[in-house]
């Protein structure tokens, strides 16, 4: 399928974020060749500011084929960010649903229809003291297992300067580059006549974290810790070390299973 026409909404919202971009911005970007000029794809894409969804639009924008984010399906209701949130044909994630791989049917009709949907499997803001792709989520690997389409990784380093992770308040002065690397697709072929089980999806989201790992550490210059972040794993540690304190044996579970519905769905919210 050719690709989607852009659109009003989306040219819109060009008009009014590249001219505050660039002035803030200076761009270094690589890799634009990878991304498919027809069909459906995913990218994957790590997330290091609030801001860098609207630097890595800019890139995606500039290839021709723009990205439809996901977000909460509530926010498709509401006044002029609902109706700026469809026109732009953003994807609508229903967390509530029982069925995981429903949650993300928005996102496989988009792709089956030709359409680039971009993940942060991170499914937020690394919590990476360095910074690094932390654990991801399993919400970009059920897409790609169920559509077989291509998986884009994108690393991204340069807007977490001019507004670092959980900051309000940005470093203007010297200005910062936004360097983006889009490398080949994810061989995931491998995965694909397997049932997808907890085990596979996590064995597929780590072949989806590496990747983009090693984009970005090309950008950086340097290398990525042996071990991943992986934030469940330290709240785990963090309640053991406090029952040790308190003289208890028991630890309570840890939340936040990467495998359930809205795992992986966010576009940094």
């Amino acid at each position: 399928m050719s690709r989607r026409r852009i659109g009003f909404w989306y040219r819109l919202a060009a008009v009014l974020c590249k001219p505050p971009l660039m002035a803030l911005l200076k761009r270094d970007w690589h890799g634009m060749e990878n991304i498919p000029a027809d069909g459906g794809f995913i990218t994957v894409v790590n997330h290091n500011s609030h801001i860098d969804p609207v630097a890595y639009a800019h890139f995606q924008y500039n290839t021709g084929r723009v990205p439809r984010f996901l977000a909460k399906h509530g926010l498709f209701k509401k006044g002029f960010i609902g109706a700026a949130m469809r026109g732009t044909g953003q994807i609508p994630v229903y967390r509530e649903s029982t069925d995981a791989l429903s949650a993300f049917r928005a996102a496989i009709e988009a792709v089956e229809r030709g359409e680039c949907v971009a993940f942060y499997p991170e499914g937020t803001l690394t919590r990476d003291p360095e910074l690094w792709p932390m654990a991801g989520k399993t919400g970009a690997a059920r897409v790609a297992l169920q559509t077989r389409c291509p998986v884009i990784p994108v690393a991204q380093w340069g807007a977490n300067l001019l507004l670092p992770p959980y900051s309000t308040k940005p470093s203007l002065w010297p200005r910062k580059t936004h360097r983006v690397l889009a490398g080949p697709p994810v061989d995931l072929s491998c995965f694909y006549d397997l049932e997808a089980t907890p085990e596979v999806l996590k064995e597929v989201t780590e072949v989806i974290m590496a990747a983009i790992t090693a984009q970005l550490e090309v950008i950086r210059g340097e290398k990525a810790p042996a071990v991943r972040y992986d934030p469940r794993l330290v709240r785990i540690e963090q309640r053991r070390r406090t029952a040790a304190e308190h003289g208890t044996d028991s630890v309570p579970d840890a939340p936040g299973d990467p495998s359930a519905p809205g795992a992986g769905a966010g576009a940094g919210t």
